[in-house]
């Protein structure tokens, strides 16, 4: 690596990787008492750089997996303490291995940044949209009124069924979508896994009824389930001050 000042380094957390970054930190180990106060703005910008690539996926910018499971896990605590809505919507890309296979992975990755961009200006700045996997995005709605949630992920699946994605020169391609949601049980201890679960089920239903539609969890599914029951009566059992008037 070209010997340079600190602070006379960029850094860019899309080419950033690990072992690039270890590399910055031992240079900046070796010449930071020699720099200051310049050097510890450069070793800002690299620690902001790393929590980046920790918590972003690097071909759309949206939350990684790590991410979304972290922020899951506080959306389920906060609808237990405060009853608001909130609703998890899993899509992924109908038929994209036949992009892969018939225009080339070069192409599956401009669909799928073409269709992260399209889901972002579909919902609001509020919520939280990740890549889970290779085509699969997640989207947590906090706040999300119940009647309103189907309607919000028909506005998702239609703005990315309007795409004309480029994926050559001259060659165009259109993208559908299957998308699940379940809403979180209100005032109810439950977990991140019986709400991915749920609308995991959603999911596979919308793919199963032909693709490119939305399938919400029927409101009589909402109700409370048997796990999540036993969570709600293990935490009042532990909690002595429930049972106070």
């Amino acid at each position: 690596m070209e010997h340079r000042p600190l602070a006379a380094q960029l850094i860019d957390a899309r080419a950033l990787d690990l072992d690039m970054a270890l590399q910055l930190l031992q240079q900046a180990g070796a010449l930071l008492p020699d720099e200051e106060p310049h050097s510890i703005l450069w070793l800002q910008a690299l620690l902001n750089a790393l929590c980046d690539l920790s918590s972003k996926d690097a071909l759309t910018g949206l939350v990684n997996r790590r991410s979304f499971e972290m922020a899951l896990a506080r959306e389920v605590d906060r609808v237990a303490r405060s009853g608001e809505a909130a609703l998890l919507l899993m899509l992924d890309i109908d038929h994209f291995k036949a992009v892969n296979d018939t225009h080339g992975h070069g192409a599956g990755d401009q669909v799928i940044r073409s269709v992260a961009a399209a889901i972002l200006q579909a919902v609001r700045p509020m919520d939280l949209v990740a890549r889970i996997g290779g085509e699969e995005f997640a989207i947590i709605l906090p706040n999300c009124a119940t009647h309103v949630g189907l309607a919000v992920a028909e506005r998702v699946r239609e703005r990315v069924s309007e795409l004309a994605i480029e994926v050559s020169p001259g060659q165009m391609l259109n993208v559908t979508i299957s998308l699940g949601g379940a809403f979180a049980p209100q005032w109810v201890r439950s977990s991140p896994l019986l709400w991915t679960e749920r609308t995991d089920r959603q999911l596979y239903r919308a793919k199963a009824e032909g693709r490119n539609r939305a399938c919400l969890e029927p409101q009589i599914d909402s109700l409370v389930s048997a796990e999540e029951k036993g969570m709600l009566f293990a935490t009042l059992k532990s909690d002595p001050q429930q049972d106070t008037p």
